[in-house]
C-alpha cells in the first residue's frame, strides 16, 4: 500500500510543484493532501494521517518552526517524520528546525533527484 503525504506550504503553485517532484521521483506515494499553514495542517492532522510531511518554514499564519514546535508536543502527530522544503540555507533556521524534530531539509529550487535522495531512507 502506497503511503500518505502532506505538503504544507503558502504558495500553491510550490504545493503543486513538490507534488510534482514526488511523482517524478518515483515515490511510492498514494495519496498527497496539501495545507496552506502549519495551522491548516494542524487542523488537517486531527483528522487525517500521513506518513511523511514536507513542510516550507516562512509561511504566514503558522510558519514551519511554529508547526515544528506544535507538532511535537502532541503526542499523536509527533513520529511523523518532516522535511523542510525551504529557500532558507541559514544553517541558524535549519539547525532549529532539526533541534525541534525535522528529520532533515531540501533546498529550494530541487530536482526531483535531490527529492529521491532525502526521502528515500524516510519512506
Amino acid at each position: 500500500m502506497g503511503k500518505r503525504v502532506l505538503v504544507i506550504d503558502d504558495s500553491s503553485t510550490m504545493r503543486k510543484i513538490v507534488s510534482r517532484s514526488l511523482r517524478q521521483a518515483g515515490l511510492d506515494f498514494d495519496e498527497i493532501l496539501e495545507a496552506g499553514d502549519g495551522q491548516e495542517a494542524l487542523n488537517l492532522l486531527e483528522n487525517e494521517s500521513v506518513d511523511l510531511i514536507l513542510s516550507d518554514i516562512n509561511m504566514p499564519n503558522m510558519d514551519g518552526i511554529e508547526f515544528l514546535r506544535q507538532k511535537k508536543d502532541n503526542a499523536a502527530i509527533a513520529g511523523i517524520p518532516v522535511v523542510m522544503i525551504t529557500t532558507e540555507g541559514g544553517s541558524d533556521i535549519i539547525g532549529e528546525a532539526k533541534a525541534l524534530g525535522a528529520a532533515g531539509n531540501i533546498k529550494k529550487p530541487f530536482t526531483p533527484d535531490k527529492i529521491e535522495e532525502v526521502l528515500g531512507g524516510l519512506i
